[in-house]
C-alpha cells in the first residue's frame, strides 16, 4: 500500500492522475488515467477503470467493476453500484472513433443500482435513483425512480403517498378541502349529485376552486410511460381534476414532496404558484382537466429544477 499527499492508493492500484482530492481512497486493481479528475473523499473500489476525459465530484462512491469512459461527468455525492455500465458511443466500430464522445452527466446525489446500463449522452437528474439492472435509454428527471428495460419512471424520491390519496367514499363525504404536507397545496372534494339518470360533479370558481379562471386545458392520450409537467409557475395558480381515468400527481415546494392520486371527477388538487408539479402514470383512458388563473405566458414557467430550488428556498428564507 502507498500513501500520497492527502489521499490513499493501494499498492496494487495504478493511479496515473495527479488530480485526486484529499481523503479519496483508491483500492486494488483500479486504474485511473492521467487526465481524470477526482474530488475529495471518493471511494474507488476494486477493478474500477477511469479514462482521461472524466470528471468525478466529491464524496462519490464507485463500486467494483465500474468503468468511466471519456465524456462522463459525475457530480458530488453520486453512488455507482457494482458493474454499472456506461457507454459513450451509440454506434461503436472497432478502431473508428467519433470526433467527440457523447457527454453523459450524473447529477448531484443520484444513485445507480448494480448492473444498470446508461446509454450515452444522457443526464441522470439530481437525487434520481436508477434500479438494479435498468437500461436507461432517455434522460431521467430530478428525483425520479426508474426501473426496467427500457427504464421507466415508477415513482419519485421522498414523494410518500402515506395520506394524500383521496379514497373512494363508502359513505357520503363532506364537500371541502384539506391541507397537505406541501406548502399551499390542498386536496378538494367536489360536489357530487347522483341518481338513476347518472352523476354530476360541480365546483364553483373562487369557492371550491380558489381563484378566478382565465384558461383551461385538457391532457389525454398520454402513453403510460410518459411524464408531463416537470415545471413550476411564478404567478399562475392551477387546479387539476381527472375527469376520467387515473393520474398520479407529484407536488414539491422545494422542501417537501408528496404524491397524490386523482382517480374520480369529484377529486381535485390545487397547486399554488412556486409549486413544482409532475403528472405521470396516466391510465390508458385518463383525461386530465386543468384550470389556470392566467393566460399562457412562457416567461411564467420555471422548467429547470435547480432554478426552482433557488427561487423557492430563497422565498422560504425571507
Amino acid at each position: 500500500m502507498s500513501e500520497h499527499p492527502g489521499y490513499f492508493v493501494h499498492a496494487q492500484a495504478l493511479c496515473e492522475s495527479n488530480h485526486i482530492g484529499q481523503g479519496t481512497r483508491v483500492w486494488a486493481f483500479a486504474h485511473i488515467l492521467p487526465g481524470a479528475r477526482l474530488g475529495r473523499e471518493c471511494n474507488v473500489c476494486d477493478h474500477v477503470f477511469i479514462e482521461n476525459v472524466v470528471s468525478v465530484g466529491d464524496r462519490v462512491t464507485l463500486k467494483c467493476g465500474v468503468q468511466l469512459w471519456d465524456g462522463i461527468t459525475l457530480e458530488d455525492d453520486v453512488f455507482v453500484g457494482p458493474n454499472v455500465t456506461f457507454t459513450n458511443d451509440r454506434f461503436p466500430r472497432s478502431k473508428l472513433y467519433p470526433e467527440q464522445f457523447a457527454r453523459t452527466l450524473i447529477r448531484k446525489g443520484a444513485s445507480l443500482g448494480a448492473n444498470a446500463t446508461i446509454l450515452p449522452g444522457l443526464t441522470i437528474g439530481m437525487n434520481a435513483m436508477v434500479g438494479a439492472g435498468a437500461v436507461v435509454t432517455r434522460s431521467v428527471p430530478p428525483n425520479a425512480i426508474v426501473v426496467g428495460n427500457p427504464a421507466k419512471i415508477v415513482g419519485y424520491v421522498d414523494a410518500r403517498p402515506s395520506d394524500p390519496r383521496i379514497e373512494p367514499a363508502a359513505h357520503p363525504v363532506e364537500v371541502g378541502f384539506s391541507h397537505t404536507a406541501v406548502k399551499g397545496v390542498t386536496l378538494h372534494r367536489l360536489t357530487e349529485v347522483s341518481d338513476i339518470r347518472g352523476s354530476l360533479s360541480a365546483g364553483e370558481f373562487e369557492r371550491e376552486i380558489p381563484f378566478t379562471v382565465r384558461r383551461y386545458f385538457m391532457v389525454y392520450d398520454v402513453p403510460t410511460e410518459e411524464t408531463r409537467g416537470e415545471h413550476a409557475h411564478i404567478k399562475c395558480h392551477q387546479f387539476l381534476v381527472a375527469v376520467k381515468g387515473v393520474v398520479h400527481v407529484v407536488a414539491d415546494d422545494g422542501l417537501n414532496r408528496a404524491e397524490f392520486v386523482l382517480d374520480r371527477p369529484t377529486a381535485g388538487i390545487y397547486l399554488p404558484p412556486m409549486t413544482w408539479g409532475i403528472q405521470y402514470r396516466y391510465s390508458s383512458d385518463a383525461m386530465l382537466l386543468v384550470f389556470a388563473s392566467d393566460y399562457y405566458e412562457p416567461a411564467d414557467y420555471i422548467r429547470n429544477y435547480d432554478d426552482f430550488l433557488l427561487r423557492a428556498r430563497g422565498q422560504q428564507e425571507c
